[in-house]
């Protein structure tokens, strides 16, 4: 139970970095004026705070079922 716990928090500070990537390149996309660039970057970002979202619903799920 305690490594499915640990698991599940290692994968949510993944998403956390991985968030925190995006959200600086699409700063850099749009102070360079790369429309196409920004806009892909805003979809993959939208799509993995999405999965964030997820994650947190199954992790307060997993705490419920104590």
């Amino acid at each position: 139970m305690i490594t499915e716990n640990d698991d599940s928090v290692d994968a949510v500070n993944e998403l956390v970095r991985k968030i925190s990537i995006k959200e600086t390149q699409l700063k850099i996309a749009q102070e360079s004026n790369l429309i196409q660039t920004a806009e892909a970057l805003e979809n993959q970002l939208s799509q993995l705070q999405q999965e964030l979202g997820d994650n947190s619903d199954t992790q307060l799920q997993s705490l419920m079922s104590l």
